[in-house]
């Protein structure tokens, strides 16, 4: 079971498919800057 991210911690690598098909991952950003928005439910209220 993976821990619940806290701010400073690092992020786990990841992959996933873009918007074109590809897929990404986490460490293709390694060495530039890079933003992760982290939410706790899509398409809830508030």
């Amino acid at each position: 079971m993976m821990e619940d991210l806290q701010p400073g911690m690092v992020a786990p690598d990841f992959t996933l498919p873009s918007a074109g098909g590809n897929q990404v991952g986490l460490r293709d950003y390694a060495g530039r800057k890079l933003v992760l928005y982290f939410y706790p439910k899509d398409n809830t209220p508030g």
